[in-house]
């Protein structure tokens, strides 16, 4: 086991049996048992499908959830959970407590995410550098679109196919 711990971002909105839902759950799952801790929004969607992998394959989860959300309660599957006052406090905690991050498809709060990393990784920010995982290809035109304008911003940034990629991808890098 390595404890270190790996924050997720996706949808909220994925339900069980949906693609992106399936993907998160595997994900979860695949990193617990490669030692990881998870860390996530705390919520439903994705958030509920990769501690619920986690949780189930033994592993350990992070919920970082928002005060802000009025009746907003972790999920069943985080084992801690790290109130925030505010979204910016509580992307902020999920940068820091991350060694590495897996980004999958998502709307804009997963868009947010991505692009908060991405530049704190740019500009140096991230000590030591942490890999962003992209997995599967939903955000592979976005990062086609910036990397042709600015192509060292892609330096952090790993495409994968699915969970087993991103899983070996963050064995090998952190």
């Amino acid at each position: 086991m390595n404890g270190k711990t790996i924050s997720i971002f996706g949808t909220a909105k994925a339900k069980p049996g949906d693609r992106a839902f399936v993907m998160a759950e595997e994900t979860g799952r695949l990193l617990a048992q490669a030692g990881f801790t998870i860390a996530n929004g705390g919520y439903g969607g994705t958030m509920l499908a990769a501690a619920k992998g986690a949780a189930e394959a033994g592993g350990k989860t992070i919920g970082v959830t928002c005060s802000a959300f009025k009746g907003g309660k972790a999920n069943e599957y985080i084992t801690r959970e790290i109130i925030t006052a505010s979204l910016d406090e509580r992307l902020d905690s999920l940068i820091k407590i991350g060694c590495g991050y897996v980004v999958l498809a998502g709307s804009t709060g997963t868009l947010l995410e991505l692009a908060k990393v991405w530049e704190l990784e740019n500009k140096g920010f991230l000590k030591p550098d942490k890999p962003i995982i992209l997995v599967g290809g939903f955000w592979k035109p976005l990062v086609d679109l910036i990397t042709a304008e600015d192509p060292d911003s892609g330096r952090f940034i790993y495409a994968v196919a699915g969970p087993t990629e991103a899983k070996d991808c963050l064995v090998n890098c952190v």
